[in-house]
Order: C-alpha cells, then structure tokens, then sequence
C-alpha cells in the first residue's frame, strides 16, 4: 500500500509487488429463505495461538483476522501491487535511512478514537520492547533505538528512538542502517496501529480487539467461531461487498469439506488429502487452485543433538535428499504442490532454479546414505528421529509418507509425533519443546523475496523474536541480507538475497519441501472467490448470491 512522493519508492514497491509461510460451526447457506445471515460470509478457520494483538501474531488463525479488523500504512492489492492506505505519502531519504510519512485525516478506530502518529509509534514500540513478549519483535529491529529496547529492566512503555511524531498526521522514521524493501515491508501486520485503550487493558483489547480496518469486531467464542461485521467508518482501498465474516474454527479438513458441500459453510483453504484428486470436479462445490507463494518445509532446531556443526549439515543434506518430493506431491498431495527448487516460491521476483546448493533438494537416495554415514562417522546416531506436525491441519498422509521415506532410504528409525491442534503445537514451538523435524511453512507477509529469508532465518529472529523456530544463526547469511538491504534497486537487492539463499541450501536449517497451490472450496452460491497474491481468499470481495 505504499505510492510515495518519490520516483524510485513508487517504483520499487510497484515491482516488488507485482513480481511477486500459518481451521466451525453453524449454518449460514443452507436456507433457501432469505435471512439476516444472506451476505455473511462463513469461513473455516483455526484458534488463534495468541489473543488478537497484530504484534503477537505470526499464524494464520489469528492473523487471517487482524489483517480484517486492521488497516496499516501501506496494504496490497489481490495481485501484489502496493497502494497507500492510511499513509497519504511516505518520503524516503538518499540512502532508505530516513521516512517522512504523512498520514490521511479522517481515520478512526471503531471506538471512534482518531488514527495519530502516535498510533503507529506507540504500537510499534510496544511491539519492540522485549519487555511485552511480542512474537513479531525482530520486524521492526532495523528501526533505529530496537537494540535498547532488547534489555532487562524495561518497564514495556520506553519508545524506539527511531520514531518523531511532528504532529498527529506527519512522523518521521530513522533505520539502524539502509533497508531498501522498507516502504513494503510497511504493509505487514506488525507494522498496524493500535489505539490507546489498548494500552489500559491489553488483554481485555486482546480479546476484543478494537481496529481501524474494512472490518469492526463483533465475538470471539473460543474453539468455535469469531466474527467481524462491516466497519461503515472505513474509507480505505479495501471496502468490504459483504456484511461480514464469520470465522469458524475447525479442527480437522473433513468437517469443513463436508460442511461446504452441505452448504453450512462458505468457504474453506482446507481441502483433506482424500478430496485433494477429486475437489475441482466435486459438483457440490465450487473450487480453485492456482499457484501460489506458500513454501512448506520442516525446521531442524539448531540446538538439536547430531545436527550441529559439520555433522549436523551432513545429516540435513541427507535427510533433504533421502525425500522423493515429486513422488510426495504428485501421490499424497494429488499434484495440488510442486517440488521446490529454493527457499522461496516461483511467484516471487528473485526467485531461481539454478542456485548453487539446490542439487541438496534433489531426490539422490544413495548420497543420502553416504552422506549420514559421513555423519555418523563422526558421531553415532542412536534412537529415533521424529517428525512433528499438528494433527488438525490434516498432515498425516504427508509426515507419515516423509517418515517411510526417511526409514527406507536412511535405514534410521523415523517417526511421526502428531500434536492434536495447531495452538499447541505452535505453543510447544514457541517453547522449545519439540525435537526432530519440525512442521513449518510461510505464507509471504510482503511480496518480496526477503520475506522469506530474513524473518525465518535471520539471527535477529531467532530465540523468540521472530519466526526462527530453529534458532539458526549464521552471520554470513546476515551479512548477506545487510548488504541487500542497502541495495539501490531490485535487481540488485535480488543477487544479494540468492548468495543468502545458496548459504542455506548448504546448512539447511529448515528441509524446503514443495511450493503448495492456492486452492480453495466454496459454496455454490458465493461469488468472487478468488485467491490473494500470497494464497489468502480476498474476503472483502466475497458476497453471495
């Protein structure tokens, strides 16, 4: 969402956007007769891991509902391309050191409180301080002033040094050092305002979440549903056609499948594996299913006995190849994926087939053998190596079919440890419970190829502070990323992204697995269903017949 005054800010965005990793209840189609529910829109969701606080959210369950209830600086359109939304214009410096942004007039929160400068630096800032614990912290740790707010002893209310506000519509923002995707990165949900009832009660905002979006809060029932009505007070680019949504929480595909095949359900991105060969002729439904900028990998915690060091890179490459991806997407995802060829997504600029290292993505059984047996040459491996997923997010077929895989062509003892929902599997992920392999995945946040380096790889984004689940840490890979960041040009931002990539493909941290389709099923009668450029439904488009 981000045109600025500037030439080369309009364009960059624009390019890196068009260029371009986190499950109900109730009736609402199957009626013939007319209701008060006819242009509600029921979607099959998952239990939010964390109370909804944009900062504190990096799964989709909470984060599908933030991104409706809130409006940053800077949004996307369906296809990518980058428009201001609060933001009237965001002025970079020489060298995307410095911001000067001026905000529209007129916006409100829905408790009717105006959208200030300090809106955004006091949100920010909290979002920052390590004190308050927030998941997307290493975000914003290019702003000037994140360094000292990572100490002990904060109260939670210091401020980022990096941030002036001049006046209620106009602030300034200052970077540690240049970061040339930033007028982009502005459209992320780490980067929304919060209003200043939140800090009075955050946990009570937390679960009734007051935003300035298409979207205003209406309930939240935990384990069963959240709903949002239209904000008629929102005057963004992103207008809701419907009346509102309604966020049903399922906790396995076949419920949701079968409900939208009923007509008890609208829509749903959960299609279980029986269905995947036979949802886009299924005539009780309506689908799609177009390529998308997922990734699906499992992470390796850097910490993990046997998998640091030299031996610990051996037994990643062996373990990486000792998987046949395209006989996994082609048998057990019914061609609804393709096998990846690095860390990113086909539909991203800087994406390549052809990097050093990707032949470590390649199905090669027999130097998958040789490869751990160099590693146990160094040191034994005993025991069993596990594979843990969530078991609502029907994964079953897919980490049972890696394990077999694994068992055969390794000849280790592989096994699968299924967590029974998504919350607490991403709660023993957040705490460093699991060990093995470990189910990940991205949905890009913003449409460039650092969105899928730095925030899942990068030093700054591991020990909580980000989505480095496994703690990886390499400071080349971040030297890499520094100098992309001070880029003057895509291109050339590109070229510094891929030699950080290649450096993954060696260590491989996480186990890239394939780039998975946008596919979603719907009810006959809803209308303009149609996938994001990141592979979300764009929910404020859809209505009903």
């Amino acid at each position: 969402m981000s045109n600025t005054r500037r030439p080369w800010a309009i364009a960059a965005a624009a390019a890196l956007a068009a260029a371009t990793m986190l499950s109900g209840c109730g009736s609402t189609g199957g009626d013939a007769a007319k209701t008060a529910t006819d242009n509600i829109i029921s979607i099959a969701a998952s239990e939010p891991q964390n109370p909804l606080v944009p900062g504190n959210t990096l799964e989709t369950g909470g984060g599908q509902v933030n991104d409706v209830l809130f409006s940053g600086l800077v949004g996307f359109k369906a296809d990518g391309t980058a428009v201001n939304e609060v933001a009237d214009k965001i002025t970079p410096n020489a060298d995307n050191t410095k911001f000067d942004v001026t905000l529209k007039s007129g916006w409100k929160f829905t408790d009717g409180t105006p959208v200030t400068s300090e809106s955004f630096t006091k949100a920010w800032s909290y979002t920052a301080n390590l004190k308050n614990g927030q998941l997307c912290a290493s975000y914003l740790a290019m702003i000037k002033g994140y360094d000292d707010l990572q100490k002990d002893g904060l109260k939670g209310d210091e401020q980022l040094s990096g941030l002036k506000v001049i006046d209620d519509t106009h602030f300034t923002i200052e970077l540690s050092k240049p970061y040339s995707v930033f007028p982009v990165v502005l459209g992320f949900a780490g980067y929304y305002p919060l209003p200043e009832s939140f800090y009075k009660d955050t946990k009570a905002i937390g679960e009734k979440p007051v935003g300035n979006g298409p979207y205003k809060f209406k309930s939240w029932k935990h384990n069963d549903s959240i709903q949002v009505v239209k904000n008629p007070d929102y005057n963004g680019n992103f207008k809701a056609a419907n009346d509102g949504l309604d966020f049903k929480i399922y906790t396995a595909a076949n419920a949701s499948y079968a409900d939208i095949q009923s007509g008890n359900l609208d829509i749903s991105q959960n299609v279980p594996t029986s269905a995947l060969k036979t949802f886009t002729k299924d005539p009780k439904v309506n689908s799609y299913s177009k390529a998308s900028s997922g990734i699906a990998a499992f992470t390796i915690p850097s910490n993990l006995e046997h998998f640091g060091g030299e031996e610990g890179v051996l037994r990643r490459q062996a373990i990486s190849m000792a998987l046949d991806r395209k006989q996994i997407t082609e048998k057990v995802l019914s061609g609804t994926a393709t096998p990846v060829t690095d860390f990113a997504a086909p539909t991203i600029s800087g994406h390549s087939d052809k990097l050093k290292g990707s032949e470590n993505l390649e199905y090669n059984p027999k130097k998958a053998k040789e490869l751990w047996a160099k590693a146990d040459a160094i040191s034994k491996f005993t025991g069993t190596f596990t594979l843990s997923y969530n078991a609502d997010g029907d994964a079953k077929s897919l980490y049972d079919a890696m394990a077999n895989q694994l068992k055969n062509n390794l000849g280790i003892d592989a096994a699968t440890n299924p967590v029974p929902t998504f919350q607490e599997f991403r709660d023993e992920v957040t705490k460093r419970q699991l060990k093995g392999g470990v189910k990940g995945g991205w949905q890009a946040d913003y449409p460039t190829i650092e969105n899928y380096l730095a925030p899942i790889y990068a030093t700054s984004a591991a020990d909580g502070h980000g989505a480095n689940d496994g703690d990886y840490k390499n400071p080349k890979f971040d030297a890499l990323l520094d100098e992309a960041a001070k880029a003057s040009s895509v291109d050339e931002a590109n070229k510094y992204y891929q030699q950080a990539e290649e450096i993954l493909l060696n260590d491989l941290p996480g186990i890239p697995l394939y780039n998975s389709n946008a596919y979603a099923v719907f009810g006959k009668n809803v209308k303009h269903a149609e996938p994001n450029w990141n592979g979300v439904p764009v929910f404020h488009e859809l209505t009903k017949q």
